[in-house]
């Protein structure tokens, strides 16, 4: 049996920036800490990281009547329907899984970074030891044995949950009906509709490194669409018309001009 298409909500007004998910996520993984460096922010460390998968912003935020108030904001992969990364993966690395979700087989991760490039959101990151790539997976491991991911079981406060689409995606339009304003839905209208959707307090632009209207990039189009194609069509016709002139004029025998005088040079 199919297991249903997930999406994880997070709502932003809910969110204490505790940061327990961010802890959750390193312990799960099994990843790697590394002293930091205080840099004028609670936020640690500054950015996402090939072994931070799930950051929480924090963010100074003023308001049209100067008033003044944090704002906090879970980070990591968008798991978007129409994924460019998978799009442009050479190896197969990045790939769908039966949730809908963007998976990652790191054996087969061949280091090329054109899943960085491809990214609108810009969550994949390369670790130069490994020469590899990593982002968050949702806890594949963990979903596959009915289990929630980490993130999402460490949360305190109901900010992080998660379900099928269609449930999901209601509780948050529910939600931003609820808080009113300028409250709004995030995630679910852009690259075919994201797995990751938000219950953001303030208009998308507020926030800091959350693009406006995130798209596919037009090369990643004219890449997987056009030129793989042309180039697999191309590489076709040169295997096939080697494999017609084998088959039509036997195998290729050197010229006998040549072959005196390679004998000449001392050539075998």
């Amino acid at each position: 049996m199919s297991k249903p298409e997930l999406v994880k909500l997070i709502d932003t007004t809910l969110c204490t920036a505790c940061r327990g998910c961010q802890v959750a996520c390193k312990q799960w993984n099994e990843m790697p800490g590394f002293r930091t460096k205080q840099t004028g922010t609670y936020q640690n460390p500054p950015d996402l990281q090939w072994n931070t998968w799930t950051l929480i912003r924090f963010q100074e935020y003023e308001d049209k009547d100067e008033n003044f108030q944090w704002i906090f904001r879970k980070d990591g992969c968008m798991h978007c329907t129409d994924a460019s990364c998978v799009k442009v993966c050479p190896s197969g690395a990045l790939y769908y899984t039966d949730i809908k979700t963007v998976g990652i087989h790191r054996d087969k991760c061949i280091g090329c970074k054109e899943c960085i490039a491809a990214c609108p959101f810009d969550i994949p990151r390369y670790d130069k030891k490994t020469e590899k790539i990593y982002k968050c997976d949702l806890c594949y491991s963990r979903i596959k044995e009915n289990l929630p991911p980490a993130c999402v079981k460490s949360c305190p406060t109901g900010a992080l949950t998660i379900g099928p689409k269609d449930e999901m995606i209601k509780k948050a339009y529910a939600r931003v009906q609820q808080l009113g304003g300028d409250a709004n839905v995030y995630g679910d209208k852009f690259v075919g509709g994201t797995h990751v959707i938000y219950v953001l307090q303030f208009k998308p632009e507020v926030y800091d490194e959350l693009p406006q209207d995130p798209k596919v990039p037009v090369s990643t189009f004219i890449w997987k669409d056009v030129l793989k194609p042309l180039s697999l069509l191309a590489a076709g016709g040169v295997i096939g018309g080697s494999l017609l002139h084998y088959f039509t004029h036997g195998p290729h025998k050197p010229h006998p001009e040549h072959y005196d005088q390679d004998t000449k040079q001392g050539g075998a």
